[in-house]
């Protein structure tokens, strides 16, 4: 069973176009929760209308623990009840037809399974060019320094094991930096950790909520932290 936790923020556009996406390339048994800040989020009542049209159940997630992404992913996360784990945005910016692989690796013993822009395969379609660049760089020579076996490390689209969630500390208190925080100290703390190419597409309804000269620091925290617990053998 796979649990696909998705943060929102008044998707109504785009959450349909979500679900169908869903229908059509994941064929692994699944639940989609769906999380919201606030009861006027003009996604919520698109989900509800909706809520029966499809395979898997849908399941909106009111996040009690604080507003924005980070604990959106958050309470997500604690909502789960699958072993396996699925972050993904709902501005359809991730294909979806390597979700059924990356399940697989999870059954195959993986803990933690990236989706990568950065590898053969992978691509990245639009995007500011210079968190373009920021991003390639950070994983490329993450990957270099420290062998972790991603080379992307700051892509959201990221496939946890639950059980090894549930042995994770979560200290980042942004943004979408959530998601480096957890690969690195998988890494650190030994889980096995795999990637697949995946595309990544930039946002055609809506703005972006990826803040980069807010979170940036945080992102550089937890790379170098990556960095320091690598060469010098430091423990989690």
């Amino acid at each position: 069973m796979l649990d696909i936790v998705v943060p929102v923020y008044n998707e109504d556009k785009a959450i349909l176009r979500l679900f169908e996406e869903i229908e059509r390339e994941i064929k692994y048994p699944k639940r989609v929760l769906i999380v919201y800040d606030f009861d006027e989020d003009t996604t919520i009542p698109v989900v509800k209308a909706h809520q029966t049209d499809y395979s898997f159940e849908i399941k909106p997630v009111l996040n009690t623990i604080g507003r924005g992404a980070l604990n959106a992913i958050k309470m997500g996360m604690q909502t789960a009840e699958a072993e396996m784990v699925l972050i993904m945005m709902a501005d359809l910016s991730d294909k979806l037809d390597v979700v059924d692989k990356m399940c697989a690796m999870m059954e195959n013993g993986y803990d933690l399974v990236c989706g990568s822009r950065y590898v053969k395969g992978g691509k990245q379609h639009g995007g500011p060019a210079f968190k373009s660049f920021l991003s390639r760089m950070a994983g490329l020579s993450l990957n270099l320094l420290t062998k972790i076996p991603t080379h992307d490390c700051s892509n959201s689209f990221k496939l946890y094991r639950r059980s090894m969630l549930e042995k994770i500390e979560i200290e980042s208190q942004g943004g979408f930096e959530i998601g480096l925080e957890i690969l690195v100290k998988a890494y650190t703390m030994g889980y096995k950790i795999g990637e697949v190419p995946s595309e990544w597409f930039d946002r055609e309804d809506g703005e972006s909520h990826f803040h980069l000269w807010k979170w940036l620091p945080s992102y550089l925290h937890w790379y170098f932290f990556c960095i320091k617990h690598t060469w010098f053998g430091k423990k989690t």
